[in-house]
């Protein structure tokens, strides 16, 4: 009865509407998030804001938005995505303030939310309230607006990390926004979401691209990438990100990456010293218990 009524309430409920969407940065998150809204009707008309004309310009020829914007414009809009790097947030916050709609919700897509609330905070003021920060969990090693793509956050989850002072309708509208992008949408607390974010997300990017640094370097490193093979080319490649961003989501996150560097640094010498003992036994249950725990990843126990 429960999960009947449920499908009622759902198909009973408004369809999301969005008459005006404007997005604050438009490489492959902000893109993506608008062409996928297009895609499935769920917004009227997008503004593009961007400090890059080239970017703004390609975005315009892709359709990803319809009208290239300036800040003041931002009155007209009912939600505000700022999708840009973590070090621009502020200065956005600022230059939005003056021209917001008492209606308009503000959301972003930084990686990071401890410091990015703090910011609005600080930019912001009492109109913090119209600020929900968001984290969607999806990415490439692409960027701009030609990788942008409207399927890039189906089947994927997206964060919300709401403030005190945001309202639930608030929540409730963002929530649905990005479900109808096809993605699983969570709260939690943003010291909580930085924690988990730096060992799952930010960690394997710095390690990929420390493995990837150590071989500029090397010994005959010309003849060890010619023989790199798949394994390499998949544990490398998220190396290969906007380095301004990634700069940016360290920095942010700096006290939980230095957790995670202090930890895996422990991680690492306990095998250095497996490795040197010769126990082939340890070893083995060592790299068993690895694997299992990445098998159990992708594939639940039930």
């Amino acid at each position: 009865m429960a999960s009947k009524a449920s499908a009622q309430d759902a198909a009973a409920a408004p369809q999301l509407r969005i008459p005006v969407l404007a997005v604050v940065g438009v490489g492959l998150i902000g893109g993506s998030l608008a062409l996928s809204l297009k895609r499935n009707g769920v917004v009227g008309k997008v503004l593009g804001i961007s400090q890059d004309p080239a970017s703004i310009n390609k975005a315009l020829e892709l359709g990803i938005i319809d009208t290239i914007a300036s800040f003041e414009q931002v009155s007209q809009a009912d939600v505000i995505v700022i999708a840009t790097p973590v070090s621009a947030f502020e200065s956005v916050c600022n230059a939005i303030k003056p021209f917001l709609a008492p209606r308009t919700i503000i959301t972003d897509v930084c990686s990071t939310k401890q410091q990015v609330a703090g910011m609005a905070r600080r930019s912001l003021g009492d109109r913090v309230r119209q600020f929900v920060p968001g984290h969607p969990i999806a990415g490439a090693e692409t960027s701009g607006p030609a990788a942008a793509n409207a399927f890039l956050f189906e089947q994927k989850q997206v964060i919300l990390a709401p403030l005190q002072e945001n309202a639930p309708e608030q929540i409730d509208l963002l929530t649905r926004l990005w479900e109808a992008c096809g993605s699983t949408v969570s709260s939690m607390g943003a010291a909580a979401h930085d924690r988990i974010f730096a060992a799952v997300s930010h960690m394997p990017h710095f390690l990929s691209a420390l493995y990837m640094y150590s071989l500029l370097d090397a010994e005959q490193a010309d003849s060890k990438l010619k023989y790199a093979g798949s394994g390499f080319r998949d544990f490398t490649r998220i190396a290969a990100g906007p380095p301004v961003m990634w700069r940016d989501i360290f920095s942010s996150n700096r006290e939980c990456m230095l957790e995670e560097i202090t930890r895996f640094q422990a991680c690492l010498e306990q095998a250095r010293q497996i490795l040197e003992s010769g126990n082939n036994d340890a070893f083995e249950a060592w790299l068993a218990a690895a694997a299992q725990a990445r098998r159990d990843w992708e594939n639940p126990p039930s």
